[in-house]
């Protein structure tokens, strides 16, 4: 089922997730729901918070070109940085329409549970990392606007706040 996205500013989008303990019926229908409402966005990777949901699961799916590799991590945590950085025109579905250059590590080490439970473990490079480390912000209560200069955050959120009451004046 299609989930509603958070729009910037809403208060949930800053706040950090609590660990996911175990995988019961309701973390499988999530991570579920999650993909059918990133696919359809369209998106590349989709954090809970995003979906109203407290807890530290995100999903992705950078794959351009050939099949989906969709991926579901439970727990995700950073456990190593390049020092090479890369600069990505990054964007978000909680913030529509809106782009800015930001920079991350170029390659990140990431350790999370899968939907088995197991542990996982992962290098990710190129846009795979931008995405992992975008997500993971989400759980820790960051954006990517975060990433930028005052007057352009400022700028990008009060765009956002006028998008949210147009909307709510068509609803």
């Amino acid at each position: 089922m299609k989930r509603p996205i958070l729009i910037h500013p809403d208060p949930r989008l800053k706040k950090p997730c609590e660990a996911v303990g175990e995988i019961t019926p309701e973390i499988t229908v999530l991570a579920a729901d999650m993909f059918e409402t990133m696919y359809e966005a369209p998106g590349i990777g989709l954090a809970a918070p995003q979906v109203g949901v407290m807890l530290r699961v995100l999903v992705m799916d950078c794959a351009k070109d050939g099949p989906p590799e969709p991926l579901v991590l439970l727990n995700p945590r950073v456990t190593w940085a390049s020092e090479d950085l890369s600069s990505y025109e990054e964007g978000c579905l909680s913030i529509p329409d809106q782009y800015a250059e930001v920079k991350r590590p170029a390659s990140v080490r990431v350790e999370w549970m899968d939907m088995d439970g197991q542990s996982q473990e992962r290098v990710f490079d190129g846009l795979w990392a931008t995405c992992v480390q975008h997500e993971i912000d989400h759980l820790d209560g960051k954006l990517f606007i975060d990433y930028l200069g005052p007057l352009k955050r400022q700028m990008i959120t009060r765009k956002m706040e006028k998008l949210k009451r147009e909307r709510a004046r068509t609803v």
